[in-house]
């Protein structure tokens, strides 16, 4: 899509998170506290098929792995149209650093403090992002917070095998249980391979 349609619709999505944020929504218990730019949007240039998005949720790290989907993701997603425009969510826990081996250098674009960020969505659509950029974290820092998530992934993938296990044989239906399996595995392996185990 057209640099200036993908900033369109992050700035409609900014617009959404900060109506929340004044009036939430009783229905959806999900708080998004911050919404950042990621991968391919920020580059000079490109024409992006999907918006990849992180969003950080008002809950702890261990409930919002890697790849992972907090409890009420999709009612969150279908309230805002996220999932009926070309988004890839990534759900982070706005408990922790949002970065890590996938998020590089993210733009923020919202946030419950700080608001809708105009110049930075201007300089999206200009296709110019590299002065709203975060800072790249140290080497240390990035090993240690990689070494915290694949810690995390861990105990969600246990948990979600366990989950599965217990269900595959039970009366009604085994999507979602796999699909969680399916997310754990993914970003367990992800972080696996971002640490070179």
């Amino acid at each position: 899509m057209k640099r200036n349609r993908a900033a369109h619709h992050l700035e409609t999505l900014a617009q959404t998170c900060a109506d929340l944020a004044a009036n939430p929504n009783p229905i959806s218990p999900l708080r998004v506290r911050a919404l950042w730019a990621v991968g391919e949007i920020l580059e000079p240039g490109a024409e992006p098929e999907m918006i990849t998005v992180a969003l950080s949720v008002d809950l702890p790290p261990a409930e919002v792995p890697w790849r992972g989907e907090p409890t009420g993701a999709q009612h969150w997603a279908n309230l805002t149209r996220l999932s009926r425009n070309p988004f890839l969510p990534l759900w982070r826990s706005a408990q922790a650093p949002v970065w890590n081996h996938h998020i590089v250098r993210p733009v923020p674009v919202w946030s419950a403090e700080e608001g809708i960020a105009t110049d930075a969505l201007t300089a999206l659509a200009e296709g110019d992002a590299e002065p709203f950029r975060a800072e790249a974290p140290s080497t240390v820092d990035y090993q240690a917070r990689l070494a915290e998530e694949l810690a995390l992934c861990h105990a969600a993938l246990r948990a979600a095998t366990e989950n599965y296990e217990a269900r595959r044989w039970a009366p009604g239906k085994l999507e979602p249980h796999a699909d969680l399996l399916f997310r754990s595995s993914k970003g367990y392996l992800e972080l696996l391979a971002a640490s070179g185990r």
